[in-house]
């Protein structure tokens, strides 16, 4: 077994569909999104399973999609993963809307100026979304790009200045990785 296949038999040992799988991607944008954010994660996505296997349903590059576990897991930096579960578990009604509104998601394209408002996703409004549609409550905090930056000074402003093509747009409502992790109705399941 290699790395992949040892971190993916830990993790289904523990995991149950509607938890959220968190890792860091070693890419420059994701590795910019987690210094900006003050966290190790720079991803997150939903474990679904279909026909006895596990999935992780994510908003990556370039569209919502379903992507197989492990080959998930071989995208986290150093085979970092933590899994956290809703503190009140999922009854079988929530995770048939959960999949519903993740089926309701499949094939919208990715939001590179990660737009809270926008009908594009991006991962963590993804997942915030899928929970609430699922759940009926919100997860997360959703932020002004300002007040995120402003509470994270660490964040690289001349790459943000860069991406957004000079501009930040400053009241642009964000939500992040990082807040879906230490929400506190979000209890730690597993971590490696």
């Amino acid at each position: 077994m290699n790395k992949t296949d040892l971190i993916s038999t830990a993790v289904t040992e523990h995991l149950k569909e509607g938890d959220l799988l968190f890792i860091a991607i070693d890419s420059f944008l994701y590795r910019q999104v987690a210094q900006g954010t003050g966290s190790w994660c720079s991803h997150v996505g939903v474990a679904i399973q279909q026909h006895g296997r596990w999935y992780v349903a994510e908003s990556a590059i370039p569209k919502v999609r379903i992507t197989p576990l492990d080959k998930f897991i071989a995208r986290a930096k150093s085979g970092r993963i933590a899994v956290h579960r809703f503190n009140k578990g999922i009854s079988d009604t929530q995770l048939s809307a959960l999949k519903q509104a993740v089926q309701s998601h499949l094939g919208k394209w990715y939001h590179l100026g990660f737009n809270y408002d926008d009908k594009r996703m991006f991962c963590s409004k993804f997942t915030a979304l899928v929970l609430e549609s699922a759940l009926g409550i919100k997860l997360g905090e959703v932020e002004t790009l300002e007040q995120l930056i402003t509470k994270n000074p660490q964040a690289n402003v001349g790459f943000w200045r860069c991406w957004y093509l000079g501009f930040i747009p400053w009241k642009r409502r964000t939500i992040t990785p990082e807040s879906l992790l230490k929400d506190p109705r979000l209890l730690p399941i597993f971590n490696h």
